[in-house]
């Protein structure tokens, strides 16, 4: 595995890659990688002929009071992880190159990127979908993976790609839990052994809801009100959204259709959880 830390010398790369007619896949990331991460890789690895990983925790998606500082960094340990799951390239480039002074230009969605949290982290989305869209031309990939635990990050990138008429096929892959259910999160590390047993609320109660609605119960507010009385019993709880949701434009709904999605944040203490679940599908976890 190559590790490239320098943009223009990655770009260079990718582009004699894409001259030799090799099909790209490609995985963006924060890094600090779990299984959720290297399912993506795992199934990129299938997709194309080269395997591109990027490590780039991205500041302008993080609010002024938010953890960028300490958001979880372990680039060794990810290139190990990365090179055992058959990465070709790992891109780690740093902040200021991604970045340089005078940048001027923001990528922004409207709509989809307003909502749920796009409402309590203003203009987190802008920085996803410029950082993407800066990523995108850099690797010029024909395949992208991202994990459906940020069910709103995948929609506002789809849209973008689809508005903007890049030629990638953007992938949406499950969700990966840990065996107690909490979807895997790196931010999961900051989590005391009792937040962690609340935060196994999210899925309880997404377990509770689908069953519910499954039973025939189709009324969302109904449905979330459910979800709310099973978070809300959990001292540290405290709630930012319980959302049922069509799972294209992201408008709430008020009766459950194959369509529906609930998409739960909650911060424990100050880490704040997300999780989400198709309401007619089966909960594997």
């Amino acid at each position: 595995m190559e590790i490239i830390h320098d943009v223009q010398a990655f770009q260079q790369r990718m582009l004699a890659e894409r001259q030799q007619g090799k099909k790209i896949s490609f995985v963006p990331t924060m890094g600090f990688l779990h299984q959720g991460h290297l399912s993506l890789l795992e199934e990129g690895r299938g997709r194309g002929d080269l395997l591109v990983l990027s490590i780039f925790v991205n500041p302008t998606q993080f609010g002024p009071n938010e953890d960028f500082d300490s958001y979880p960094r372990a680039l060794q340990r990810d290139a190990e992880l990365a090179a055992k799951t058959g990465v070709d390239i790992l891109f780690a480039p740093e902040a200021d190159a991604m970045y340089p002074q005078g940048s001027a230009t923001t990528v922004q969605v409207t709509g989809l990127s307003e909502g749920l949290c796009g409402a309590s982290r203003p203009g987190h989305f802008d920085g996803v979908t410029t950082v993407v869209n800066k990523l995108f031309n850099l690797v010029q990939p024909h395949v992208a993976l991202f994990g459906m635990k940020d069910f709103q990050q995948l929609a506002v990138i789809r849209k973008m790609v689809s508005d903007l008429n890049m030629p990638i096929t953007i992938l949406g892959m499950p969700i990966v839990r840990e065996p107690d259910g909490l979807a895997m999160s790196s931010r999961n590390t900051y989590l005391s052994d009792d937040l962690r047993r609340q935060g196994l609320s999210l899925i309880a109660s997404i377990r509770s809801v689908c069953e519910s609605a499954v039973a025939g119960q189709r009324d969302a507010a109904t449905l979330i009100a459910q979800a709310r009385d099973i978070i809300s019993a959990q001292p540290d709880a405290r709630i930012d959204y319980i959302q049922i949701c069509h799972d294209e434009t992201l408008q709430d709904l008020e009766q459950v259709d194959e369509h529906a999605v609930i998409l739960l944040a909650v911060r424990f203490s100050t880490t704040r959880l997300i999780d989400n679940h198709y309401l007619l599908q089966p909960v594997r976890a």
